[in-house]
C-alpha cells in the first residue's frame, strides 16, 4: 500500500535529497539525516525538482493511509476528538492557511476512511471541497459521487480510490501550473496531521510499533524542510520552517541503525523472489519521545489555529 499511495499523493512533493549512510565495522549502517542545506542554493526562483531523485527517498515517507492503518491494526480505537474541527473554514482566508489545512483534512480523510466512519467523511469532504474551491482546484473533486459512496459501507474501496485519485489529479495540475508552493503546504499539513495522530496515541499508550513509526520519521524531516525552504522568500513559509526545525531539533536524540542480513530466496506463485533480511534498530529514550510528541502537538496546534 505504501509505495502506491506515495506515488499518487506524495511523489510530486519530495525534493531531491540523497540520504547519507555511514558504514560501521559491525555490519550495520547508521543513518544520518542531519545534513545542513546551505541557503545559498535557494534563490528568488524556486528550484526544479528531479523526479528520478525523488524516487530514492520516497519510501521513507509515512502516508496518511498507512499511518491510519497502523493505528487501526494496533487495536487503537477511533477517536473523533483527535481530528481537526471543520468549523473554522471561514477563518482560513489565505492560500497559505487553506493549503496547510487542506493537507490536514486530507490526512483526516484517510483516518476516517480506514475506520469506516462514513458519516464524518461527508463533513470532512465538504471542508476539503470548500478549501479546494478557494485554491481553484475544486474541479478535481467529484463531490456528488464521493457523497453517494460515503453513505454506503460496501463502497469504501471506491471511496478511497476516488479520494486518492482526486488528490493525484490536483497535484499534477498544481505542478504544471507552477504552484508548487501550494503542493508543498498540502503535503506538510498531511505529514504533520499523520504525526499528530500517532503522537496522541503514543502520549497515552506508547505502543512499540507506533513509537517506532514516530522515530523513523526522522528520515523525512530534512526532505520536508528542503521542500519548504524552496519558498522561503514568503514570510509565512519562514515561520513554518522555524516550527518544523523545532521538531527536527527534538529528533537529535534518535539514533537509527540498520543491521545487514543475509538475503533469502523464496518461491512465490511460481516465481523466485529475493527477500532482504535487514533489520532496523531505533534507539530513543522516553524523554526524547516525550519531547518529540510535545513539539509535534505544538506545531499542529498552531496550524489548525492559523
Amino acid at each position: 500500500m505504501k509505495r502506491n499511495w506515495l506515488k499518487i499523493v506524495f511523489a510530486a512533493f519530495i525534493v531531491t535529497l540523497l540520504l547519507q549512510f555511514g558504514c560501521k565495522g559491525d555490519g550495520s549502517k547508521s543513518i544520518s539525516n542531519d545534513i545542513e542545506i546551505p541557503d545559498s542554493i535557494f534563490n528568488d526562483k524556486p528550484l526544479m525538482i528531479s523526479k528520478e531523485a525523488m524516487e530514492d527517498i520516497i519510501d521513507n515517507i509515512s502516508s496518511p493511509v498507512e499511518m491510519a492503518a497502523l493505528l487501526k491494526s494496533s487495536g487503537v480505537p477511533f477517536s473523533q476528538k483527535m481530528l481537526a474541527s471543520t468549523s473554522r473554514i471561514d477563518d482560513l482566508n489565505t492560500n497559505f492557511k487553506q493549503a496547510l489545512n487542506l493537507g490536514v483534512y486530507g490526512c483526516d480523510l484517510g483516518y476516517l476512511n480506514m475506520y469506516e466512519k462514513t458519516g464524518s467523511v461527508i463533513t470532512n469532504m465538504t471542508a476539503i471541497k470548500t478549501l479546494s474551491n478557494e485554491l481553484r482546484i475544486g474541479q478535481f473533486f467529484d463531490f456528488s459521487t464521493i457523497k453517494r459512496l460515503a453513505t454506503n459501507n460496501e463502497n469504501l474501496d471506491s471511496l478511497m480510490y476516488i479520494s486518492v485519485s482526486s488528490f493525484n489529479n490536483m497535484d499534477e495540475y498544481l505542478r504544471q501550473s507552477n504552484r508548487g508552493n501550494i503542493s508543498s503546504l498540502i503535503v506538510t499539513g498531511m505529514w504533520i496531521e499523520g504525526m499528530y495522530l500517532a503522537a496522541m496515541v503514543a502520549k497515552d499508550a506508547p505502543r512499540a510499533d507506533i513509537v517506532e513509526r514516530i522515530a523513523d520519521q526522522k528520515l523525512v524531516l530534512n526532505d520536508l524542510i528542503l521542500i519548504l525552504k524552496n519558498y522561503q522568500n514568503d514570510p509565512s513559509f519562514v515561520d513554518l520552517i522555524a516550527q518544523i526545525e523545532i521538531v527536527k531539533k527534538e529528533y537529535e536524540g534518535v539514533k537509527i541503525t540498520y543491521e545487514m542480513g543475509e538475503p533469502e530466496a523464496k518461491e512465490v506463485d511460481g516465481m523466485l523472489i529475493i527477500i532482504q533480511n535487514d533489520k532496523q534498530h531505533i534507539d530513543m529514550s522516553d524523554e526524547t519521545l516525550t519531547s518529540i510528541i510535545g513539539a509535534i502537538i505544538d506545531v499542529r496546534t498552531k496550524i489548525i489555529n492559523l
